[in-house]
């Protein structure tokens, strides 16, 4: 049961959990650069925001970026990542942070709500080694897996933690929707779950003439980003490939960009 427990945990079915925020945005006028999944991949977003930066320098109006979640996990420099996205973004720019499946999983692993093996196979030994956390030695310092595990949280700092719970999920406006997987076709807006705002796949590829308003989501990797009907992925496996995507949406007109 103890089991069962934690797999609801890890894959966002435990109604405990608080709902995150969900913002509705007026975008007219507002140049919005869509960044896909970086997973631990700090070189690739920084290269990535360099460019971003160029390529509005001779647009007006307001410059948003939004960050689609996915920054933890897999790649080298999570912990990086998040430090960067907690301090300010680059001049000119505001940025909202999405969260992620794998935020959740973090944060949910932070506060106890699953166990070190279900995050680790989610990806987080390189996460932990971001921290400078070496689960060999920590294993050879502490006489139990519980021993290990406090040792871990306390060293993740508060403030991550913090940015981690306070992450919205949804960002919409009158023509676009910015999420991490996706939405349910056919369902109101209001009646949208975390669960599958985070981790929906085929119910959202296979109804997607439903819907009614752009969705720009990443959770699904893809070799090139894309737009495919009413929805545009741009999640292109930064952690593999070592290319991260950005999506220029400026007067209802797209535009990829990449940091490579």
């Amino acid at each position: 049961m103890a089991a069962m427990k934690s797999v609801k945990r890890l894959f966002g079915l435990d109604k405990r959990r608080a709902p995150h925020p969900r913002l509705q945005l007026d975008l007219t006028e507002t140049v919005v650069y869509a960044i896909g999944d970086v997973h631990g991949c700090l070189a690739e977003l920084l290269a990535l925001e360099r460019i971003v930066v160029e390529d509005a320098r001779t647009l007006p109006g307001r410059k948003l970026i939004v960050m689609l979640g996915d920054y933890v996990d897999r790649g080298p420099s999570s912990a990086q990542v998040l430090d960067h996205l907690i301090a300010p973004a680059p001049d000119g720019f505001e940025r909202i942070c999405l969260t992620g499946n794998h935020e959740l999983a973090m944060c949910d692993y932070l506060e106890g709500g699953i166990g070190l093996k279900a995050w680790l196979a989610m990806g987080a030994g390189p996460t932990l080694r971001s921290y400078g956390l070496d689960l060999d030695r920590l294993a050879e310092i502490y006489r139990s897996e519980q021993a290990v595990e406090k040792a871990i949280r306390e060293t993740i700092p508060a403030a991550h933690l913090d940015f981690l719970r306070a992450l919205p999920i949804l960002v919409e406006s009158r023509n676009y929707i910015f999420v991490h997987a996706g939405v349910r076709p056919g369902i109101a807006m209001d009646k949208q779950v975390d669960d599958d705002l985070v981790l929906i796949r085929s119910a959202f590829f296979d109804n997607a003439d439903l819907l009614t308003r752009y969705v720009v989501h990443g959770h699904t990797p893809v070799d090139e980003a894309s737009r495919i009907g009413m929805h545009v992925s741009l999640d292109t496996g930064a952690y593999f490939s070592g290319r991260l995507t950005a999506l220029r949406i400026w007067r209802n007109k797209g535009r990829y960009l990449t940091n490579r």
